[in-house]
């Protein structure tokens, strides 16, 4: 079923509101505390998202009757309305999980619901014409893909896979910490899945690329949708086999072994590193 863009008779159900990477939620709501467990009554109610839509703060919206949303996407220097506040969208990721969701890593209903917006919003600001022929795309009508209305190629959202992988050595666990990473925490060893190669080969490939060291025993212990801005996160453990650590200094600063009760930096809650670093995935 097709997304239904920039009408406002067609909003429905929940509304997921966003600027870049954050997404809009109510202050006042019994949930609001930090740390509190999000929920749809944290979210916008009818009459802020139409509010804002009579503005020009919102650069474009749709909705999704099949899943029962409308998303919206804030232009950057937009403010929060009167009584909401923007917080990082992998905040929400982990303020909509349950305790138990929390400890087994497992995703939240509302929490995949945003990471499906926020990936199709941002395929709306930057896929706009056809690669076959450079013709303005337009929305399919039966679809959800664009369409082009001159070769009729269908193009649906992109999605990314990448590895994730936490190695252990006895009760140590290899940390890197990437160049491109602006935080300058250290995570776990990932990376794309190159043509032709399984999810398996690339755990293998990405791990002795990265740092030099090779595994054994790798597991498949979850997944996550990370749409910043497409990727779907395919999360293994494995075990130490061989090797001294030697970083690949094109990608990393840093790497070593660290144990649980002596950790630098790491990515914050809501994240799959996270997930893999506090042992919250079972093997």
């Amino acid at each position: 079923m097709p997304i239904i863009p920039n009408d406002p008779d067609s909003l429905c159900g929940t509304h997921l509101l966003f600027r870049g990477n954050d997404i809009l939620i109510n202050v006042h709501s019994e949930n609001s505390s930090d740390g509190a467990l999000l929920t749809t009554d944290s979210l916008p109610k009818d009459k802020v998202l139409a509010d804002c839509l009579k503005s020009v703060s919102i650069s474009d919206f749709y909705a999704e009757p099949e899943h029962h949303y409308t998303a919206a996407m804030f232009n950057q220097e937009a403010n929060a309305p009167a009584g909401y506040e923007f917080i990082p969208l992998r905040e929400f990721f982990w303020r909509t999980k349950t305790a138990e969701q929390q400890e087994q890593g497992l995703p939240s209903a509302l929490g995949a619901l945003a990471a499906r917006a926020h990936g199709f919003l941002r395929l709306r600001q930057i896929h706009l014409y056809c690669p076959t022929c450079g013709a303005k795309l337009e929305v399919d009508k039966t679809e959800t893909a664009k369409v082009c209305p001159v070769c009729r190629r269908l193009d649906f959202p992109r999605i990314e896979p990448a590895v994730i992988v936490l190695v252990s050595k006895g009760d140590q666990i290899l940390l890197v910490k990437a160049k491109n990473n602006i935080r300058g925490f250290y995570g776990c060893v990932s990376g794309f899945v190159e043509m032709g190669e399984t999810i398996e080969q690339c755990a293998v490939r990405e791990v002795k690329e990265e740092t030099n060291i090779s595994i054994t025993n790798l597991r498949y212990v979850g997944s996550q949708s990370w749409p910043f801005p497409d990727q779907l996160m395919l999360a293994f453990t494995a075990d130490y086999a061989s090797g001294d650590i030697r970083i690949q200094e094109e990608e990393l600063l840093d790497a070593g072994w660290f144990t649980r009760d002596k950790l630098p930096e790491i990515p914050k809650p809501g994240s799959v590193a996270y997930n893999l670093i506090m042992g919250h995935y079972q093997a």
